[in-house]
């Protein structure tokens, strides 16, 4: 990769992480931990390897991105604000009454989402059943799909991907982001997940293992992924719960945390 994207592909997520920061900050309190994991793939993907148009948002042939891990949904706004999906105004709605921006992914309210989150573990089927019909439509899109690995203790994750291997669609892309952090502790206390990467081998995925916060890398799995026939494919991000901001990185309780006008304003040198 030239250095030039590379530098503006590392630059965009920083500032990305930072707009969630001030959103959640603003409001006060949200899932700010699996918002600041994903942020470097979420980068890659809709700044480099992506085909999505938020001129024609609903174009046939575009990506799906799912975010099955959906408390996530404030890093999906960060970036289809800054892509032009909506108005920058309703970044200040996150999580109000009536808001288009709610705690988790909504289809129905927000421009750009593709399938609705919240209930951990669907969002994998769904995108599964994208991945086919893409199939059958004959369609060139890529389906990317994101969980968690405190999700991944929802036996739905398992059957979803048995069915993608065993279908062997090759259009479908899924991350795991690993930042070994859950809601009430870490994963290898409350259900171990490892070792991820021969447990998605042995679905028939191809899997590749980087290090999540290398933008770098990312590009060249999915690269390498698409370039995979046959085979659906598992990208694991070996990330940090909150990396990028110093009170959320690698703090245990920063799955969902209160965040102050001084941390954030802070953090992140903006003005309240």
């Amino acid at each position: 990769m030239e250095k030039e994207k590379l530098a503006f592909l590392q630059e965009k997520a920083k500032k990305l992480r930072y707009d969630v920061i001030e959103m959640i900050g603003r409001f006060g309190v949200g899932h700010i931990g699996g918002c600041m994991s994903v942020m470097d793939a979420l980068t890659a993907i809709y700044y480099d390897k992506g085909n999505m148009d938020a001129k024609d948002p609903k174009k046939q042939d575009r990506d799906r991105v799912v975010m099955s891990k959906g408390h996530a949904g404030p890093a999906m706004y960060a970036v289809l604000r800054d892509k032009g999906y909506f108005p920058e105004d309703w970044i200040g709605t996150l999580n109000k009454n009536g808001t288009n921006l709610p705690s988790h992914c909504d289809m129905n309210k927000t421009p750009g989402i593709d399938m609705t989150a919240g209930s951990l573990g669907q969002g994998i089927s769904c995108a599964v059943g994208m991945a086919i019909a893409a199939k059958m439509d004959n369609n060139p899109a890529t389906i990317y799909c994101f969980i968690g690995d405190g999700e991944s203790d929802e036996g739905q994750v398992w059957e979803a991907s048995m069915y993608a291997g065993s279908h062997k669609l090759d259009n479908f892309i899924l991350f795991l982001d690993y930042n070994k952090m859950q809601l009430d502790g870490p994963v290898s206390v409350i259900n171990e997940l490892a070792p991820v990467a021969d447990k998605w081998a042995a679905f028939n995925f191809y899997v590749q293992v980087v290090n999540g916060h290398d933008i770098e890398a990312i590009c060249k799995a999915i690269d390498n992924a698409k370039a995979t026939k046959g085979k659906p494919s598992m990208i694991v991000l070996d990330t940090i719960k909150g990396y990028g901001a110093s009170f959320t990185e690698g703090v245990a309780n920063c799955h969902s945390m209160a965040i102050t006008e001084e941390m954030w304003t802070k953090e992140t040198g903006r003005n309240a």
